[in-house]
């Protein structure tokens, strides 16, 4: 059969634009940051804590080395649908390849040690943990570095300057100034102690060497900080440093000098016991105008004397104090680096195992899979994903919220804020913001602005800070300013010193601004300037905002309130039984749904071959056919209906990444979240007060915002003491209508109506044994074992609730699937409901406009 290829797929959606801006650089890949950084624990992130513990020794370090040379991830045992189906977590098996030496005999044993089944991340950016979709969220803190703070000084009135030193793990340093010009410092928020003691303690011993680190600097004659600093430190030489470092750290100890010493070098310059990171080393150089190798992670000598010279900097008047809530202080730790942080505490707990272990079996017997126990590494992972803050159930209501919820960054959870001691200033859009978080996206109520939504163009970078894209602005030889086609990419730190142009400013064919003056920002300052002060320019309007809030039209007119409450509500649309999508969009409804991963994308270009209900078949040029199979009427985590529908018809031509099968909440493969409906802005005899909504009886009828709704009911059949459960259709005192939909099994068939109280599993189980009447003895003796009694504890639908059944999952004991102990059964129902849109229901606008149709 011949096939004429002129069609137009109805999947190419006719857009008309209407911007008077040209679009300058695409959008990225919307969940980027969520799969880039699981790509690089796996490929860098996991090798890294591999070397950090090899090689494990024993506790004489004589007898045996344990190295862990490499690892893979094999295979998965079950794909991404099983798991789902049968309430399982998708992972991959962890083996890592492990070398045994024997020091005293010089024998090495290799092998591939199995460490655990490790969660494996989905194409769509999620995780499947025990059947049900979650999303590990970034965290935004404090980046590892050191940070000066000023505090007002209340009985003097002067200006004196903190710093603190944090870390990425480790000990925290605290430096304080007193209004005696005494510089102080406490270690781990224990004791304090003079600076210059702890300068003795590493190695700068006497007083002219310390003052000869500072004479330049300390150079105010009415504050000598440093030589106030050494009158009141108790100590003279290295020694005497060490021990007074040690009695203010351990107080009920003896100290002794080499106590000391290797106390104060593990602190601060063992790296199992320190680490900065790359990025705390980053800040450390960039502040203090360092140039140590991003390799030392550790603290050095010269970084703690750098510290302590722009504290007596600072408080001469030179510089001002770090702000806190700056993007160039704050880091984003994504998924990677959770999982790298927690599988590190789980490795760790396995290395004290192994040691323990070494000192027990003979050394000359032992193999490395006797050596290693993984249940650490398993538990520490299990944990994670399901008892994580971070690691989040997702919020699926439709495919906005979804996307959303890849893209959140929050402030809270283990090593961030606590809602409680947020403050203000915490939860403040800054002006730092811009490009990078969403001023507009946030929660109303107690995480207002401690929860974020990455901006649309903002992307992180390897040292954990956002960035956001600018076009680069030239001059020519006459000095005029152009605009030029070179993008790039700037952290917080780096746009605060440039002159940035709005994305509107007006240019002609050449690039050459047409406008005397521009509005520009630098920094916190917003304001009119020539164009030949400008650095950059915005490559777009909206990449200072988010997905959501980018999906409001005219979003320049709303209220900031209201497009917050806006962009909030868009994600609680719940999908309409025939979506349909806005006559006024941004734009960018097709990459929201595209990049949701709800709808079904081309992997490569080719002609459609075959479609029904659920698959599509398409030739590829390159030859072969590929099958995409379609999802039917799937339980989202939130209740709504997941179903997608083919787009494309047979003998299509379709592209690579072109949308072949719409889902919910799409239409035409744009995010279609609502109705085009007419809407009067009037009041209608009172029946509208306060923000109620009058609803045309047609809509109901039309079934506009008719909704499908799925729930799960699961029965099982377990072994009790006094014999097992039956799932069966022969049910006691049942009469024949109520088992109509039953099939000879007694189970419910796909497609049955069902109402309240309606058996959808029969299953009886058995009662204890009563002393028998003599009747029952007669009929016990007539019919055998058929008068056993027995109770109905069949699974019926609960009041209130109807719907179609529209599927049944059998698991059991025979099949091999994995069942709780005692569980010889279970029978899983979905049962689907339609819902008309009814008074009481919410329903809201794009622009924050909300009611109740009373």
């Amino acid at each position: 059969m011949s096939v004429a290829l002129d069609r137009v797929p109805a999947s190419v959606r006719a857009r008309r634009n209407f911007a008077s801006l040209p679009e300058v650089l695409p959008l990225p890949n919307l969940i980027q940051t969520q799969i880039e950084s699981f790509k690089w624990f796996c490929d860098e992130g996991l090798g890294e804590l591999f070397a950090e513990i090899s090689p494990i020794q024993d506790f004489t370090g004589k007898n045996l080395d344990l190295k862990f040379i490499s690892s893979e991830f094999r295979e998965p045992k079950y794909s991404e649908e099983e798991c789902r189906t049968k309430d399982l977590t998708f992972s991959k098996p962890l083996w890592a390849r492990v070398e045994l030496v024997n020091k005293e005999t010089g024998e090495v044993t290799e092998q591939d040690v199995f460490l655990g089944d490790f969660p494996w991340m989905t194409d769509k950016g999620t995780f499947v943990i025990n059947g049900a979709e979650r999303v590990v969220v970034s965290q935004l803190v404090r980046s590892p570095g050191v940070y000066f703070t000023a505090v007002d000084d209340p009985t003097t009135g002067r200006r004196l300057f903190y710093a603190k030193l944090i870390p990425n793990r480790g000990a925290w340093l605290e430096f304080e100034t007193s209004n005696k010009d005494v510089i102080s410092v406490k270690v781990d928020r224990k004791r304090k102690l003079t600076v210059t003691t702890l300068l003795r303690a590493i190695e700068y011993s006497s007083n002219e060497e310390i003052a000869a680190l500072f004479t330049s600097i300390d150079a105010d004659p009415e504050h000598q900080y440093i030589a106030s600093t050494l009158d009141k430190d108790p100590t003279t030489n290295t020694n005497e440093g060490l021990v007074e470092v040690y009695k203010r750290l351990r107080p009920g100890d003896p100290p002794t000098i080499d106590n000391a010493r290797s106390l104060v070098n593990s602190l601060f310059f063992n790296f199992r016991r320190y680490d900065l990171a790359k990025v705390g080393r980053y800040k450390l150089n960039r502040k203090l105008g360092l140039d140590q190798p991003m390799t030392q992670r550790t603290l050095t000598k010269e970084d703690l004397v750098k510290i302590v010279a722009r504290i007596v900097e600072l408080n001469n008047g030179k510089g001002s104090p770090d702000d806190i809530d700056h993007l160039g202080n704050r880091r984003v730790r994504a998924v990677g680096e959770l999982i790298q942080s927690q599988f590190r505490v789980g490795l760790l707990r396995m290395e004290r195992v192994v040691r323990e272990r070494m000192s027990i079996v003979e050394p000359e017997k032992a193999t490395p899979k006797e050596l290693i126990n993984i249940r650490p590494v398993v538990a520490a992972i299990k944990e994670f994903f399901g008892g994580s803050q971070l690691s989040q159930f997702m919020q699926q209501t439709n495919p906005l919220d979804e996307l959303t919820h890849k893209r959140r960054l929050s402030a809270l959870g283990p090593g961030g804020l606590s809602r409680e001691r947020a403050g203000f200033d915490v939860r403040d859009v800054h002006f730092s913001h811009y490009g990078r978080i969403c001023p507009i996206e946030t929660p109303e109520g107690p995480n207002i602005g401690l929860i974020g939504s990455l901006a649309t163009y903002g992307r992180v970078n390897p040292y954990g800070f956002i960035e956001s894209p600018y076009r680069r602005v030239a001059r020519d030889e006459k000095d005029r300013s152009y605009v030029t086609d070179e993008i790039v990419y700037l952290t917080a730190d780096e746009q605060e010193l440039a002159t940035v142009v709005q994305a509107n400013a007006r240019l002609d064919e050449n690039g050459r601004f047409m406008d005397e003056r521009v509005q520009v920002h630098r920094g916190a300052e917003y304001h009119e300037a020539s164009p030949t002060t400008a650095d950059f320019m915005d490559v777009s309007p909206k990449q200072i905002v988010s997905v959501s809030a980018a999906l409001i039209p005219f979003l320049e007119h709303d209220d900031a309130n209201r497009a917050l409450m806006g962009s909030n509500m868009q994600r609680q649309a719940v999908p309409v039984v025939r979506p349909e999508a806005p006559i006024i969009g941004t734009g960018i409804e097709y990459r929201a749904a595209r990049d949701s991963g709800q709808v079904v994308v081309a992997r490569a270009p080719g002609v459609v071959r075959s479609v029904s209900a659920t698959e599509i078949w398409v030739e590829e040029d390159a030859g072969d056919a590929f099958r995409y199979r379609l999802q039917k009427f799937v339980r989202t985590n939130q209740g709504t209906c997941f179903n997608q529908r083919p787009i494309v018809a047979v003998g299509d031509r379709v592209e690579e990444a072109q949308i072949l099968a719409d889902s919910y909440s799409t239409d035409a493969g744009e995010l279609a979240l609502g109705q085009n409906i007419l809407v009067a802005f009037m009041p209608w005899e009172g029946g509208n007060y306060e923000d109620a909504i009058i609803l045309s009886d047609r809509i109901v009828q039309d079934d506009k915002f008719t909704s499908i709704h799925i729930e799960k009911y699961e029965c099982e059949a377990r072994d009790t003491k006094l014999g097992p459960e039956e799932i069966t259709r022969d049910i006691p005192n049942v009469g024949e209508e109520a088992l109509a939909d039953l099939d000879e099994n007694g189970i419910v068939y796909i497609g049955a109506e069902v109402g309240p109280q309606d058996i959808l599993v029969g299953k009886i189980t058995p009662k204890g044994e009563t002393e028998l009447t003599a009747e029952e003895r007669l009929l016990r003796a007539i019919f055998g074992e058929k008068a056993r009694e027995v109770k109905d504890t069949s699974l019926r639908l609960p009041s209130g609730e109807h719907g179609k059944v529209v599927d049944v999952a059998v698991f059991s004991r025979e099949n091999n699937d994995e069942l709780l102990p005692g569980v010889n059964k279970m029978i899983r129902i979905a049962v689907a409901q339609k819902r008309k849109i009814s008074v009481g229901d919410k329903m809201a606008g794009r622009h924050g406009n909300k009611g109740v149709i009373a």
